[in-house]
């Protein structure tokens, strides 16, 4: 008889099969789209500016700085002219003295803060475990 873990293992292999099955190993593929898109997404700097975007629905560039803790302006700046070319944050510059531009997700930024607050979620549940296998293995 089969369980709920058997049928989400299957499901599991069924999906890899469908995302790798069809690469031949010998010639790759030059451009990966899950290596692509995920290195952009993914990276600690832009997971944490599209989460505090969700949790603000608008920030200006100091108060994300401020929140993402430890980016220079240099590499924040970078970023979210990353995120918005790939279509996470829209930018919206007030023609004003100073000039005044706020971010804020787009629809489809909204859709992957969802997916990562699944991840983050798990990743909370099980940080005691890593913890605890890091210092069973003398990294802690």
């Amino acid at each position: 008889m089969e369980t709920v873990v058997d049928n989400q293992k299957v499901r599991t292999v069924k999906k890899l099969e469908k995302m790798f099955g069809h690469i031949d190993f010998k010639h790759p593929p030059e451009l990966c789209p899950v290596r692509d898109v995920m290195s952009v997404a993914s990276d600690q700097w832009s997971t944490l500016i599209i989460l505090w975007l969700g949790y603000f629905p608008v920030m200006r560039f100091n108060k994300l700085k401020k929140y993402v803790y430890g980016i220079s302006n240099k590499v924040l700046s970078q970023r979210l002219k990353v995120l918005e070319a790939d279509g996470y944050i829209s930018r919206k510059a007030y023609a004003e003295v100073p000039i005044r531009v706020e971010y804020r997700l787009t629809d489809f930024g909204q859709s992957y803060v969802e997916k990562l607050l699944e991840l983050t979620e798990w990743m909370q549940t099980n940080s005691p475990k890593v913890i605890a296998n890091r210092e069973r293995y003398g990294l802690v």
